[in-house]
């Protein structure tokens, strides 16, 4: 019912069956959770990279608050929790490396990943912790395919709904591969789209909004900004201003 998104760190969808099951819902037996205790508690590094290092997290949480003051940006606007959480599990300490992070492409890596790679590296030698021999590789080629012909399409002004229709996809779910793309650091000019379906005082009023805000949390922004608003306005101008704020 449930499926794991390998693009987005941390990030479930809803299968078809999951659907279904939302409209007509059933019981059913699932297995109850064991709950593993360490019998112990020695400090170790061995296994690092397979669980977050919360000393490390905090640092880097850190460092994106001071960046974000000195850009004068939002945080989640360098980089997304998701994104320092698994930094803080598998502790990339090169460009090439930090690209192997979700929600972490070449742009962003380039523009924001240098001190982030220092901090980690010197942290890895300070606590002489063994880092992962490689990290895991992204096969996700069919998507990335689709990924490029929704950039090209963008690139030559079609439409978004014309897009979705063209690669079979729900327009939800068109936005949600856009707001990949630009997440992971990418810049899209969608502005021809919203000056056709977005009201300009709109416009203004939600990217005031996410310049002021703390998070990019979705339902967050459709509460505090009001019911006038809608959802796909609101997504559409996030991935305005985070194209250009971030990006």
């Amino acid at each position: 019912m449930l499926k794991k998104d390998v693009e987005n760190y941390g990030l479930l969808k809803v299968t078809a069956a999951g659907k279904r099951f939302l409209k007509d819902p059933y019981s059913f037996m699932i297995v109850m959770d064991n709950e593993f205790r360490d019998e112990d508690d020695e400090e170790s590094h061995e296994g690092a990279s397979s669980a977050l290092d919360p000393e490390l997290f905090a640092m880097l949480k850190d460092l994106r608050k001071k960046m974000a003051h000195k850009l004068n940006v939002p945080p989640y606007v360098i980089f997304q929790d998701p994104s320092l959480e698994q930094m803080a599990t598998m502790y990339p300490i090169t460009m090439q490396e930090l690209q192997q992070i979700q929600g972490v492409g070449a742009g962003k890596a380039k523009r924001y990943g240098k001190e982030f790679c220092e901090l980690i590296k010197q942290h890895c030698e300070e606590n002489d912790i063994d880092r992962p021999e490689e990290l895991r590789v992204r096969t996700v080629a069919k998507n990335s395919i689709q990924k490029v012909k929704i950039i090209q399409c963008i690139d030559r002004q079609i439409p978004l709904d014309d897009i979705a229709t063209a690669e079979g996809l729900d327009f939800d779910d068109l936005l949600t591969k856009v707001e990949e793309i630009v997440y992971s650091g990418t810049r899209l000019n969608i502005d021809y789209f919203i000056e056709e379906v977005v009201d300009e005082d709109h416009v203004d009023e939600i990217y005031d909004y996410f310049c002021d805000s703390v998070t990019d949390d979705l339902e967050t922004a459709l509460r505090e900004l009001g019911s006038e608003y809608s959802e796909d306005e609101v997504r559409l101008i996030r991935i305005k201003f985070l194209s250009e704020m971030a990006n």
